[in-house]
């Protein structure tokens, strides 16, 4: 790791003892998260069958932990010696932080609490071979390092979701997955409980949530995106009866891992309603969600809502110990209240100005009731609409706007951007990715987020508590499939909440996954291996254009073909950016010395008039999809067919954009192409026109509107426009702009009614 910190004082030691002399050369400890110090000092310590371990109950988690993980992980047996020693140290400032001392003599671990003292396990944990993960080290002793770490986390929130309303996972993998946070040094484990889809808890006092509303009929197969839509006719569902949440709990607090449980209000109610139908504002009977998306059935603001879901939080209060109680809040359409007697007498009686003070309304009282039971909300940033509640902490997910006003506002915030914590996105480019939601987050993005929104002051970002990664489980039907969408994204993330950003270094990052991987394959953990995949990416250069390839690990050769023929090791070997003057086809893969790493890359590059030419865009693309940058929109490659979220889309969220393509030198140009995603159930929206105007050589403008063929059943929608003159003869064109107008917003009865629609545009083809 690349610890600006570590100071390597030895580099040969030798081994003594009972165990063969040889030379052993020093390596840096691979642990992630990265720690903030680490000193390799001189000598090793022997793990074997005379140590002990020593601890009081200052200790007690952090040592039986310790103790039953040696005991299990091998043959060795401890004795009741006290080489390894757990010691208490006021003077360490941060409780979560400690200090791991690998001496000849002796381990000791120092820290403030016995959190701090669990990490430093964990540390010490990853010091050891993988073997250890599953019992089948067999070694009669293990020389260990002699190292010193000082180590404390940067955030105090550091958290991962999981959503059990869409897709449910059974007990024991759910303490599976809360193993990895504490492995990880994460603290919380916020557990979706509740969804349009499925309801997941037991409440004794309704005990239809359980009959009806944790169950239902049959579930969408394939995308949302597909049409027409098709179901398998099988019901699905369950729940997690009390005593399994209990047992959950206290897994978790035996691990230093706070739970925290969301149940969704008043949007994402269905499966609530469909039991009670009562709680809606229609009282109609409906059915528990079978696809995925928004629904118009929330909670209505009657008195008789209020005294079940005050019912069910006091329930809800008695199993988790912990501080906060998730409420929701989000994507909650107001159709409904709109038209809702109860509703609009609500507001009148209550002095509100609309559905949105009314939501603010309903989340006061929540927050009112659950601060009697000695609990906090915290919302997704929908409740700040109409109105923040007085004690609310703000979950930041629709980009860092929200996190900026509620911090600013002394509100908690925890951050959970779309554009780097949703990994329910695609996180490679290839084609045999299982199906995702949408989206592109792969790891290096992740890596790379600051929770701190740069907009904030230094005091203002104090309110910054931290950030977690969201796995919702749409397209997650497995949990073999929740680990691939988890792992290695989960890494990186517990690097961003705990380690120093100073010391930040992607390719040092990428060889300690590597090493990490190895002990996934240990545990079973089944997770996605990206690390030896090809990036490719044209760049212009004096008028001329290159196609340069590039992966993560400095120390692979890329081998590479351009005439169609299978990659190999006798292929051409890439060591520098490749000349492109015509249409090309390249194949290429990563290669140790014996055979190929990862999968094959393939690219097509069709070459046409306006490849190298300078593009402009007035709007910067949403981060969540800024694609290869304008550039990427005449670099030659088409984006996916069926992923608006991989390197060539470009994604605007409800604007107007103008780009402008100014060409190397004027052109004669018969016609131009490019095509825009139409993906309505995300939101998406093809324009319904777009504005065309070409600036020709002799500086006049020829101008002309184009309609956009927009049907709702196809995800793709194409303009191919001929540049006819009225003589019919070919001139030469110097600019190109194009003028796009956003759809608007989402008409009542779709996915996102209410909102802005996305524009997304791909490849822009002169020929």
């Amino acid at each position: 790791m690349s610890f600006k910190k570590i100071v390597v004082l030895f580099v040969f030691i030798t081994f003594l003892s009972n165990c063969k002399t040889e030379d052993y050369a020093t390596e840096i400890p691979q642990i992630i998260p990265a720690p903030n110090t680490l000193t390799i000092n001189e000598g090793y310590f022997l793990l074997d069958s005379t140590i002990g371990i020593a601890y009081d109950d200052n200790f007690k988690i952090s040592g039986d932990f310790l103790r039953k993980y040696l005991q299990k992980g091998s043959t060795i047996e401890l004795t009741d010696s006290n080489d390894i020693q757990f010691k208490l140290d006021d003077t360490i400032e941060n409780p979560e932080g400690y200090q791991l001392d690998i001496q000849p003599s002796a381990i000791i671990i120092k820290a403030k609490t016995d959190q701090g003292a669990f990490y430093a396990v964990q540390t010490l944990r990853q010091l050891l071979p993988p073997e250890f993960e599953n019992g089948s080290f067999s070694e009669e002793n293990l020389s260990i390092q002699c190292i010193t770490i000082t180590d404390a986390p940067e955030f105090q929130y550091r958290g991962m979701h999981l959503d059990v309303g869409r897709h449910m996972f059974s007990v024991d993998f759910i303490k599976q997955y809360i193993d990895a946070l504490a492995l990880l040094k994460m603290n919380t484990f916020h557990w979706h409980l509740t969804e349009d889809q499925g309801w997941r808890i037991e409440i004794k006092k309704y005990p239809k949530l359980q009959d009806i509303a944790a169950y239902r009929n049959e579930t969408l197969i394939g995308h949302y995106s597909d049409q027409p839509h098709q179901f398998d006719g099988k019901r699905y569902g369950g729940f997690y009866t009390q005593e399994e949440v209990k047992a959950i709990v206290a897994y978790a607090q035996a691990r230093h891992v706070t739970v925290i449980p969301e149940i969704e209000l008043p949007g994402h109610a269905q499966a609530a309603i469909s039991a009670y139908p009562n709680l809606g504002c229609t009282g109609e009977q409906v059915n528990v969600a079978t696809k995925w998306g928004v629904f118009e059935h929330i909670y209505c603001s009657k008195e008789e809502t209020f005294e079940f879901l005050e019912d069910v939080l006091d329930e809800v209060v008695t199993l988790f110990p912990s501080e906060y109680i998730h409420i929701g809040g989000d994507e909650a359409p107001k159709t409904n209240w709109k038209t809702c007697d109860q509703c609009q007498n609500r507001i009148k009686e209550e002095g509100l100005k609309d559905e949105h003070e009314l939501q603010n309304y309903f989340i006061t009282r929540i927050e009112k009731h659950l601060n009697s039971k000695g609990k906090k909300i915290i919302g997704w940033d929908e409740i700040l609409e109409g109105g923040l509640a007085p004690n609310a902490t703000v979950m930041s997910w629709r980009g860092t706007k929200g996190a900026i006003e509620a911090a600013k506002q002394k509100h908690n915030v925890i951050m959970t951007p779309t554009s780097h914590c949703y990994f329910d996105y695609y996180q490679s480019t290839n084609p045999n990715e299982p199906t995702a939601i949408g989206g592109f987050l792969p790891l290096e993005k992740v890596y790379n987020f600051n929770p701190i929104p740069s907009e904030l002051s230094v005091r203002a970002s104090k309110y910054i508590l931290g950030a977690q990664g969201n796995i919702w489980t749409e397209y997650m039907p497995t949990e073999d499939q929740v680990e691939y969408m988890a792992f290695p994204r989960m890494f990186a993330m517990s690097e961003v909440v705990w380690s120093q950003n100073e010391n930040k270094d992607y390719p040092d990052f990428i060889k300690r996954v590597e090493h990490f991987n190895k002990r996934l394959d240990v545990l079973d953990i089944n997770y996605a291996n990206h690390l030896y995949e090809i990036e490719g990416k044209l760049i212009s250069k004096n008028n001329k254009n290159y196609y340069q390839l590039s992966t993560t690990l400095a120390d692979k050769i890329i081998y590479y073909t351009t005439d169609g023929s299978p990659v190999n090791l006798l292929s051409s070997v890439y060591d520098k950016p490749i000349p492109i003057k015509e249409n090309t086809k390249i194949i290429a893969a990563v290669f140790d010395t014996e055979k190929r790493l990862g999968s094959v890359f393939y690219e097509t590059i069709n070459y046409h008039k306006a490849v190298g030419a300078t593009i402009t865009i007035n709007k910067t693309a949403h981060k969540s999809y800024s694609g290869s940058g304008p550039e990427g929109l005449i670099n030659g490659i088409l984006g996916s067919d069926s992923r608006y979220g991989d390197h060539q889309w470009l994604g605007f969220w409800g604007e107007d954009i103008e780009i402008t393509i100014d060409l190397v030198e004027e052109i004669e140009v018969k016609s131009i192409e490019t095509r825009f995603y139409n993906g309505n159930g995300q939101w998406i929206y093809a324009p319904n026109e777009v504005d065309i105007e070409f600036i020709l050589d002799d500086g006049s403008r020829v101008t002309d509107k184009i309609k956009v063929e927009n049907q709702e059943n196809k995800t793709l929608a194409n303009i191919n426009y001929k540049f006819v003159t009225p003589k019919k003869l070919d001139i030469k064109v110097k600019t190109i702009i194009l003028n796009i107008p956003n759809y608007g917003i989402i008409p009542d009865g779709k996915q996102g009614a209410g909102q802005k629609a996305w524009t997304f545009i791909d490849e822009i083809i002169l020929n």
